[in-house]
């Protein structure tokens, strides 16, 4: 049985399994008593006894308690079996045979070429990005993918964390020789992106705070998360700046390892059994690096696996590592401890110099050997023959323990904090999500109003723009008459006010766009519902909208002298916060579809004209084509723009018309009055009927006639933008259920 080294003593750890087969190289520690740290450690309890890795550089750090009478046998095991994954990619325009020069192909080339995969066509081809990729990570070691840029190292990790759909990996991942449910993998594991996602105006506590609220279940006291949370800052080492936001290309905030560290903290926060990295280390400095990789082997010392891919460790991030996977092309080219890398190479007939770092040395010579007429080909077999002379005497598997039983140990020292039960299987002992959507659904408004409350030049430049509208319209259209023109211009006024209460709401297209991703890594591994985060999304949206329809309405309905008094005041605020809605809930859902904001904006501004065209301003419904008649009924515009013509023409005893006025808009308009009146009078004398010049002669309800405004009434009109407003938040919703699953095809 091995054990981990120090330089002058051996101590072994509580986490250290019996089936560890090399060494890591730590600093001397002093030894400590056995009764400050037992079996039942958990990872918040690690923090307490583990200061600050920056201390460590300065000797301050508090000692590592690690010294109990007998080892354990670590309880799980993640195996991974013939791992194989293909896409199908576009081929290039080749050149006639006698024109092309002959090259020598590689052995993956061959391999790959040899075998094609249903499905490939003149202009597809199938490429491997995964080829028969074997191996095992356990509790208490960090298993690090290495290889070069396109060697698969994120492909292996997206495969181990099922983030590669079910139908296009072949191969088989099990913990503790059972296959790991989706459900289940969520629960027990956390993915940390190669990207930093984060919110920018939060500071790193509340950030970690957030977290925990998301991923803690309710029975466990405030006092305790925040507890949980503090304990984690000191850990990740993030002290100083645990009161600083973490800041974007406008705003100055955490530096890039802190970032980094407070990505890993926000997945750590409910102590997963699985942890997965995308190259943690990536952007960092030296020192930097070494410190997030410090923190991750203190994770999984507390009774994690933890598997990360690495483009190129340095020496100190070496010695902490303890299983290493170098991929080369999507092959394997060496797995196995640190230890054994000098002696592989050696036995491949390049040995190691004496003081080059290992890694490096494994790395150039795999790209030398890829720009080689064999390609890596010969590395590939010499690894094949290697593993299967040391599985002559295969290591005995000492777990022993079934899944239920490993989850069931490992809660009972603490892991997956987010709340467990002892039920029957497996997938019952962890709950799917850590709270009830109400409460998921106040902690993302919470969210999302801090983070608001913090950029208020956002909704400024909003309501800005509302309130110069409005303020241009109630000028233009100031005290308008109710003349023949007076009409006209009622009509124009209406249509533009309501067109541009949908097209200030295209600020919310890059709202969600800018928090996809965020959503996308939190909802992976169940911080909370889709639906919630929906709800959410939907009930913050209505202050702001009420904020804005009411300055709106104040500003222009008096000021244009529209009709109706109080009510109609109400019911012109309640259309214009309708349209609001609808508009806002419009432009979300093609967030959710639409990827890019600058395709997005377009996509927009094209349906909201197609919508303004259509909605019966500038062609009435009996004169639409038959043909187009379809979109006239499905424009968000056309709702609206009827509701407030009826709120301000459904007057009967209104009169827009009277005597002479009937000549307006017409080529007798320009005739003198006296002229008009003798022209009255004849029509009367044709007609039989008295005209004088007060004689009313078009009232409001003729106005909606002739506007074919006739079908519904204005609380109709209201109920139906309203209901155009839910409409798009469902499909907002299935748009983020469809589209978001987060998985390669």
């Amino acid at each position: 049985m091995s054990r981990v080294m120090a330089e002058n003593s051996i101590l072994p750890f509580s986490d250290t399994a019996p089936f560890y087969t090399h060494s890591i190289e730590l600093e001397p520690r002093p030894r400590a008593t056995a009764n400050t740290m037992g079996l039942s450690s958990t990872l918040g309890q690690l923090f307490k006894r583990v200061g600050d890795v920056r201390k460590e550089a300065t000797g301050d750090e508090t000692p590592l308690d690690v010294e109990v009478s007998q080892p354990r046998s670590l309880p799980f095991v993640l195996n991974f079996n013939n791992l194989t994954y293909s896409v199908m990619v576009r081929r290039k325009m080749k050149l006639p045979g006698f024109l092309r020069p002959r090259r020598h192909h590689s052995g993956l080339g061959a391999a790959t070429s040899a075998e094609p995969i249903g499905g490939e066509s003149l202009f597809t081809r199938s490429k491997t990005l995964l080829n028969d990729i074997s191996g095992e990570a356990r509790d208490g070691e960090i298993l690090a993918v290495l290889g070069a840029s396109g060697s698969g190292k994120s492909t292996l990790i997206d495969a181990l964390a099922n983030r590669i759909a079910k139908g296009s990996l072949k191969g088989t991942v099990s913990l503790n020789n059972e296959v790991l449910e989706s459900r289940m993998l969520k629960v027990i594991s956390a993915y940390v992106m190669q990207d930093d996602l984060l919110f920018p105006m939060l500071t790193v506590e509340e950030t970690l705070m957030f977290s925990a609220e998301f991923r803690l279940p309710r029975t466990l006291s405030k006092s305790k998360k925040k507890a949980r949370v503090q304990a984690l800052i000191d850990q990740l080492g993030l002290r100083n700046a645990a009161k600083t936001i973490i800041g974007d290309e406008g705003h100055r905030g955490v530096s890039g390892g802190e970032r980094r560290r407070v990505s890993i903290g926000i997945d750590i926060i409910h102590d997963p059994i699985l942890l997965f990295l995308d190259e943690p280390t990536s952007g960092l400095d030296s020192t930097s690096a070494f410190m997030v990789v410090k923190v991750l082997q203190r994770i999984a010392q507390s009774g994690s696996i933890v598997i990360m891919s690495v483009h190129q460790p340095s020496y100190r991030i070496l010695g902490l590592l303890n299983r290493l996977i170098f991929l080369s092309r999507g092959q394997t080219v060496y797995s196995g401890p640190p230890t054994g890398l000098p002696s592989f190479f050696a036995e491949f007939g390049h040995p190691i110099p004496e003081n080059e770092n290992r890694t490096e040395f494994a790395l150039d010579l795999i790209r030398e050997l890829e720009g080689s007429p064999g390609g890596t080909k010969s590395l590939v077999e010499f690894n094949k023959s290697w593993q299967r002379e040391k599985l002559t005497n295969p290591e005995p598997d000492r777990h022993g323990l079934s899944l239920k039983e490993a989850i069931s140990a490992s809660i009972s020292r603490g892991k997956l904090v987010s709340g467990a039960t002892n039920k029957a299987s497996p997938t019952s002992m962890v709950p799917t999500f850590a709270n009830p959507f109400w409460i998921e659904m106040a902690v993302l408004s919470k969210r999302s109003v801090k983070n608001s409350r913090r950029q208020p030049e956002l909704f400024g430049i909003r309501l800005g723009a509302v309130m110069v509208t409005g303020f241009i319209l109630a000028t233009m259209f100031w005290r308008l008459d109710n003349s023949p023109k007076g009409v006209q211009e009622r009509l124009g006024f209406f249509a533009f006010a309501m067109s541009t209460t949908f097209y200030t709401c295209a600020d919310a297209l890059p709202v969600f766009l800018q928090e996809r991703y965020i959503f996308m890594r939190e909802t992976a591994y169940n911080a909370y519902r889709r639906s919630s985060y929906v709800l959410a999304h939907s009930l913050i949206a209505l202050p702001p909208l009420i904020f804005l329809s009411l300055s709106f309405a104040a500003l222009t309905f008096w000021a244009v002298g529209l009709n109706g008094g109080l009510s109609g005041f109400l019911f012109y605020f309640l259309i214009i916060f309708a349209s609001f809605w609808a508009g806002s809930s419009f432009v979300t859902f093609l967030s959710g579809v639409v990827p890019h904001v600058m395709l997005g904006y377009t996509i927009v501004v094209a349906i909201l004209a197609y919508f303004l065209l259509f909605s019966g301003f500038f062609i009435t419904r009996d004169r639409i084509p038959p043909y187009w008649i379809w979109f006239h009924y499905m424009s968000l515009v056309k709702y609206p723009y009827e509701g407030v013509l009826q709120n301000e023409f459904d007057d009967p005893i209104k009169c827009f018309v009277k005597g002479v006025q009937i000549f307006d808009n017409t080529p007798l308009g320009a005739v003198p009055g006296s002229m008009k009146v003798k022209l009255l009078e004849t029509l009367s004398n044709t007609l039989g009927t008295r005209i004088t010049s007060s004689t009313c002669l078009t009232t409001g309800p003729d106005i909606l006639v002739q506007q074919g405004v006739t079908q519904l009434s204005k609380w109709n009109c209201l109920i139906i933008t309203v209901a155009w407003g839910f409409l798009f938040r469902i499909l907002f919703y299935l748009s983020l259920l469809i589209g978001s699953k987060n998985k390669r095809r």
